[in-house]
């Protein structure tokens, strides 16, 4: 730590309560506790605070870790206090979901929100940040939970909103047999939040592939939900080249998530 007094102890001192070591603010952030840039870079001098990104700063950590994006995420929901919300894939991965999900290469960290840091996309690190925005769900809907991880606890979309995230991201950055995996085991699902978020769900195209799902591995939740009971639209909806159309939820999807009878009919 530099010898250089520090400037003005009362904002410091603010600044330092909401900061562990190792945390991350922003400009913003500091701006809203009266530290001005000139300021900030008098704490820099000073070694209260270090740059991590244009615009971003961490307190000091003496073990000299490097930024991992548990504490990125952390400060965000706690420090920061943007609305992120870590979900789909990563969600279910915090959540003991990881043995179906790992896909290998560097780590992506879903989050949600209605606006994310521009700094996010210049951080380094192992990790990459995919940003995501809320339209999936009308206003209002929460379903979300504290996890606890290394560190501390972080906002995390429930398993069962976070089934439908990852069902969003089909066929373009998930593949139906990682849905299919994760599916396999999903006994546990609450049928009330189910109910509640698929009332909540913009997307026809997730609703009518929840359903295909759900229907494929018959757990004891699913027959407390009737598919009529939710709006899944009209039409025939084309989602994979070369599939087939499901014959009750009128989508297309790759001849192994064909319904069981529907495949005995052809091959008679």
């Amino acid at each position: 730590m530099s010898t250089v007094s520090p400037p003005n102890h009362g904002k410091l001192k603010s600044v330092l309560q909401r900061l562990d070591r190792g945390w991350l603010i922003d400009t913003p952030t500091l701006a809203g506790l009266g530290v001005s840039r000139k300021l900030a870079h008098r704490y820099l001098a000073s070694g209260w605070l270090e740059p991590v990104a244009h615009g971003l700063y961490r307190r000091p950590d003496p073990s000299g870790r490097p930024v991992e994006w548990q504490t990125v995420v952390r400060s965000l929901q706690h420090v920061m206090n943007y609305r992120s919300v870590v979900g789909g894939r990563t969600a279910l991965e915090l959540q003991g979901f990881e043995h179906y999900l790992h896909l290998g290469g560097p780590p992506e960290v879903h989050l949600y929100g209605d606006k994310h840091p521009s700094w996010l996309k210049r951080l380094g690190g192992e990790s990459r940040y995919v940003l995501h925005g809320t339209r999936l769900f009308r206003e209002g809907t929460a379903a979300c939970t504290d996890v606890e991880t290394r560190g501390g606890e972080l906002r995390c979309s429930s398993p069962e909103r976070a089934v439908l995230e990852l069902l969003d991201a089909v066929p373009k950055a998930v593949s139906f047999h990682v849905v299919d995996t994760v599916f396999e085991s999903f006994a546990s699902a609450s049928p009330r939040r189910l109910t509640d978020l698929l009332e909540r769900c913009r997307s026809v195209k997730v609703k009518r592939l929840f359903f295909v799902f759900a229907d494929r591995h018959g757990h004891a939740w699913r027959k407390h939900l009737s598919a009529e009971s939710f709006n899944l639209g009209s039409g025939d909806r084309a989602l994979v080249a070369g599939g087939r159309l499901h014959p009750q939820y009128r989508i297309t999807v790759p001849a192994d998530f064909m319904p069981r009878e529907s495949k005995d009919v052809e091959g008679a």
